[in-house]
């Protein structure tokens, strides 16, 4: 299922690129590769894009995607190590305060 959204996201980016050359120099960029908009080939463009759109209304009421998951997964495996620099040794420290005060 990612696959086909990722798919459909692609087709979306490149209606909307397709969207912006007209709205800036109406310039259609799919009629002019595939020989204006009443040709077949360039209708089934528009209909994969539109088709894609409504694919991608799933990525958009999708609360965080894979973002979520990871944050759940990454809860598990806590690291409590410091930040700067390696933990400090209590073992260690208590064998060299015993040696100092005997």
């Amino acid at each position: 299922m990612q696959t086909l959204k990722r798919i459909a996201l692609v087709l979306v980016i490149i209606g909307a690129i397709n969207w912006g050359l007209i709205g800036l120099f109406e310039f259609d960029l799919v009629a002019s590769l595939f020989g204006g908009q009443t040709s077949g080939l360039a209708r089934i463009i528009y209909t994969l894009v539109g088709i894609s759109g409504i694919i991608c209304l799933s990525i958009l009421f999708d609360p965080l995607g894979e973002a979520d998951h990871d944050r759940t997964v990454n809860a598990r495996h806590v690291n409590y190590g410091v930040e700067f620099g390696e933990d400090f040794d209590y073992e260690r420290e208590k064998t060299d305060y015993d040696e100092r005060f005997r």
